[in-house]
C-alpha cells in the first residue's frame, strides 16, 4: 500500500507537466537501525510524539515502523504485549490486516487481569472493525462501557507528568470505528473527528 502511494505520488509530481506546481516530498523512512537497538523499551515505544519508532509513524512509515518493531522485539528478546499492539498498529495502518489482527490477538489478557479495565474489550472491538463485522463492534462498546469506573482515573507518566484517563479507556478510539464505519484503520485511528459514512439504500 505504501509502494502504491509513493508511485501515485510520482505521478502526481511530473517536473515536465507545467499544470504540477506543488509537490508533497516523499516521507524519509530510513532509520539508524544499531542506535534503534540501543534504546530501552522506555525510550523506544514510549517516548512519545517523535522518540523511537514513532518518527517513522508520524511520517507516514507505516510498513517501516513495523519492521523496526519487529526487528526491536527479536533482538532485545522483549515480548512484551504492549510491543505487539503497537506493531499491529501499524500493520493495520499499513493495510496489512491479517497480519495486525494475529498480532492484536497476541495481546490479549486474562479475565481476571482484565476485570476492572477492559482491554479485551477494546482488542475485540478493533478487531471487529477490521473484519468489517459492525455488530461485534457495537458488542465491543456495550461491554466496554459497562466496566466500572474507579474511583481515581489521574495517571503519572514516566516523565512525571500527571494525566487524566477518560473512562472507560479506548472507548473513544471503538466510538470512531463506528462513527467512521466503511473507512479504512489508517483514515479513522487518528482522526481528530470522524462523520459518519451517509448510508445509502440498496
Amino acid at each position: 500500500m505504501l509502494t502504491f502511494l509513493l508511485l501515485s505520488a510520482a505521478q502526481l509530481c511530473d517536473p515536465d507537466d507545467p499544470a504540477i506546481t506543488y509537490c508533497e516530498p516523499e516521507p524519509d523512512c530510513t532509520y539508524n537501525l544499531e542506535a534503534m537497538l540501543r534504546l530501552d523499551r522506555a525510550a523506544f515505544d514510549q517516548d512519545i510524539p517523535n522518540g523511537g519508532w514513532r518518527r517513522l509513524s508520524n511520517d507516514g512509515c507505516y510498513e517501516e515502523a513495523a519492521e523496526l518493531i519487529r526487528e526491536w522485539r527479536h533482538q532485545k528478546r522483549d515480548h512484551n504485549s504492549i510491543l505487539y499492539w503497537h506493531e499491529g498498529q501499524m500493520r493495520a495502518e499499513a493495510g496489512q490486516t491479517q497480519q495486525a489482527i494475529a498480532l492484536f490477538e497476541l495481546t490479549r489478557k486474562s479475565q481476571d487481569f482484565d476485570a476492572d479495565f477492559g482491554w479485551n474489550h477494546y482488542v475485540d472491538g478493533t478487531i471487529a472493525f477490521l473484519n468489517g463485522d459492525r455488530e461485534a463492534l457495537n458488542r465491543a462498546i456495550e461491554r466496554l462501557n459497562l466496566v466500572p469506573s474507579p474511583e481515581g482515573t489521574s495517571f503519572t507518566r514516566a516523565d512525571g507528568t500527571v494525566f487524566e484517563l477518560s473512562w472507560p479507556p479506548n472507548m473513544n478510539v471503538l466510538v470512531k470505528f463506528e462513527q467512521c464505519w466503511g473507512r479504512s484503520y489508517s483514515e479513522v485511528y487518528g482522526a481528530e473527528t470522524c462523520t459518519p459514512v451517509a448510508e445509502t439504500d440498496g
